[in-house]
């Protein structure tokens, strides 16, 4: 499948404001992969994709939640989170992609993991900060990744737990572990 359809077939699983919100995380995924040495078709690919399945219904992204064998324990948490594993299934069953680092980034880009590669980095912190994203902390995502992904990454996650915890939501584990982990990156870093 080429860009042009994969991009067509995307935006009409979503509202305009949404598919808005994907070309300016498609954009900012390639400034970040120039920056940061990643493939930028990767990275738009991965982009155009991430948030395939987040306006499906949640009984539809629950069953394939089930039927698939993806990880359980999402359900436990916010629905906010499913749409991103489901959405790498999809970009596997419906679009063909069995590239695992732009799968990956799309399953990761809400929880983040430990030991994020690159591509998972760098469409994670794009879906922070795309330009038409504005809330309290964007403009120091911003600032932060200009010269380091992990520090913006931090900054993003922790944006992510005050909200969750001001919510009185639960917090997905693997966003606590990703975090913890790229503190030790960034200190192993400065040794």
């Amino acid at each position: 499948m080429n860009r042009n359809e994969m991009m067509a077939r995307v935006k009409a699983e979503m509202p305009e404001r949404r598919w808005t919100h994907t070309v300016g995380v498609m954009e900012t995924a390639v400034i970040l992969a120039g920056r940061f040495g990643a493939d930028a078709e990767k990275a738009e690919q991965a982009a155009i994709l991430h948030d395939v399945a987040k306006y499906w219904p949640t009984s539809r992204m629950e069953a394939i939640i089930r039927e698939e064998g993806l990880p359980g324990d999402l359900l436990a948490y916010d629905k906010e989170l499913w749409h991103a594993p489901v959405g790498a299934f999809v970009a596997k069953r419906d679009f063909g992609v069995d590239d695992i680092e732009i799968l990956d980034a799309i399953r990761f880009h809400t929880s983040g993991r430990e030991r994020m590669t690159l591509m998972d980095k760098i469409v994670c912190l794009a879906d922070y900060m795309e330009p038409g994203r504005d809330f309290p902390g964007v403009h120091k995502i911003r600032e932060l990744a200009e010269h380091s992904l992990e520090k913006a990454l931090i900054s993003g996650f922790d944006s992510t737990i005050s909200y969750l915890l001001q919510q009185g939501k639960r917090i997905y584990p693997l966003t606590i572990a990703a975090r913890n982990d790229l503190l030790l990156t960034i200190r192993e870093a400065e040794q």
